[in-house]
């Protein structure tokens, strides 16, 4: 298989694609667990570039014991007062496990050195101790890696039209998505200088395009599918133990109500 794909490609190919690499994700996560690994994947980019959308593709057939999602929100008082990394730290993975981070520290480089969100001196400080923070990680036998989502001015337009028109989509959008536009070359500004800092032999960054998003999803997930030294391991065979003839079973209380099997539509 091709690790990469810098093609055209319409959704019944991509779902034949991504089926693919989402057998050799359960591969991946197989080993992870048995060999009680660590794995932290970074997913960064400007808003609407396509982050969401690989994660999805990444986790949606994968065990949720195994494989995290964090996404975290605006810190709270407490944790405006702690260590910058330390909130970040408590989502980091045990023996087993894989963290995706859609968006991670790397927020006091983005949205908050653009939106004022921290002091100067916190965001140089940031800039300093980030790749001494990520070297700590990679020392503690963590595979760190890190994306990047780029999207054009218009191809983010177009999204942004998209989640405001369809009502599953809306909950996407808030005003910082608006504050995001206003801010385009400051938010460029930043990534560079973050690029600058943190870009590193040790844990480098790695662009994806997000213009097409469905070559971004198979792109991004067959780059950190090469870059994982996992191996296949066969899951143990089991037998399933035969029941007893006739299967012995214990009914329900009677006070515990039942879904009708008839479907009801909504109003």
């Amino acid at each position: 298989m091709s690790p990469y794909l810098a093609i055209s490609v319409d959704k019944k190919h991509y779902l034949e694609h991504l089926k693919k690499l989402q057998l050799e994700l359960i591969q991946l996560q197989h080993w992870v667990a048995t060999e009680k690994k660590k794995v932290v994947i970074l997913f960064e980019g400007r808003d609407a570039a396509g982050k969401g959308g690989v994660i999805k593709a990444i986790s949606e057939r994968l065990n949720p014991r195994i494989v995290k999602i964090v996404a975290l929100g605006k810190p709270d008082e407490r944790e405006r007062d702690q260590w910058y990394f330390q909130r970040y730290v408590e989502h980091l993975p045990a023996s087993g496990e894989i963290v995706l981070f859609d968006r991670s520290w790397y927020n006091r480089a983005g949205v908050e050195k653009v939106m004022g969100f921290c002091t100067e001196s916190e965001y140089q400080e940031f800039l300093r101790a980030c790749p001494d923070f990520e070297r700590m990680l990679i020392r503690s036998d963590i595979y760190l890696l890190k994306y990047w989502f780029t999207v054009s001015a218009n191809e983010q337009e177009k999204r942004f039209k998209e989640r405001l028109r369809n009502p599953l989509k809306r909950w996407k959008f808030s005003q910082m998505d608006l504050l995001s536009r206003e801010h385009w070359q400051a938010y460029s500004h930043a990534r560079n200088v973050m690029l600058e800092y943190t870009h590193t032999p040790d844990s480098p960054w790695f662009r994806v395009n997000g213009d097409n998003k469905y070559l971004a999803r198979l792109n991004c997930i067959s780059h950190l599918l090469s870059m994982i030294p996992y191996q296949r391991i066969d899951y143990e065979k089991i037998s399933l133990p035969k029941l007893k003839q006739p299967p012995e079973d214990i009914a329900l209380p009677d006070n515990v109500p039942a879904i009708p099997d008839k479907f009801t539509q909504l109003n």
